[in-house]
């Protein structure tokens, strides 16, 4: 599977620290000089924004998705490439898996946890075979890791499970880590469920 496409899960918020948002700046910028399509929810305010705007700016090809409640509401992002309309969020999830080869969760709240575990149980089941990852940007994602730890050592997740999980402090690391993973990851999966 070659990778062309990442969905990036993010806040609608752009958080306490600067570093959020100007990390979702860089990430956007980076998938778009890697000439990959960027995916995500498709939102013009806080990390989803900032993500957006930095892909703009390096005119990479960006797609947002949307429930037509959320564009009605106008905080659709109005220079990227593509934006789909959809009814309801399970749509939403659907689309945007469908369109991406690898999943990345920037800070975010609720939504962006639900996506990202989401799509990671499905790879978990083997219903999907995408890698999924955390940036964690200035230790966000730390305190979630450590529980991680425990949900492991509890086992309610096997280790192979977990250890396809990739969780980067490094923009360029994590894509590094997509790509080699991309493989490798799927065949251990495939034979674990």
């Amino acid at each position: 599977m070659d990778l062309n496409s990442i969905c990036v899960y993010c806040g609608s918020s752009p958080g306490l620290l600067p570093e959020y948002t100007k990390a979702a700046f860089g990430f956007g910028q980076l998938v778009a000089r890697r000439k990959l399509t960027l995916v995500y929810g498709g939102g013009n305010v806080g990390l989803m924004g900032a993500l957006a705007d930095g892909a703009v700016a390096e005119n990479g090809k960006v797609i947002g998705v949307m429930p037509r409640r959320l564009i009605d509401k106008e905080i659709a992002h109005q220079g990227i490439a593509e934006l789909h309309s959809v009814q309801t969020m399970h749509e939403r999830k659907t689309k945007m898996a469908d369109l991406s080869d690898a999943f990345v969760a920037l800070p975010g709240g609720f939504g962006t946890l639900e996506e990202i575990f989401e799509v990671y149980t499905w790879t978990q089941l083997n219903l999907q075979a995408k890698p999924c990852a955390f940036l964690n940007v200035a230790g966000f994602y730390t305190p979630l890791i450590k529980f991680l730890d425990h949900v492991v050592v509890q086992q309610f997740v096997k280790p192979e499970h977990y250890q396809a999980l990739i969780v980067e402090d490094d923009a360029e690391e994590i894509l590094e880590r997509i790509k080699s993973y991309q493989h490798k990851i799927i065949d251990k999966l495939t034979d674990r469920v």
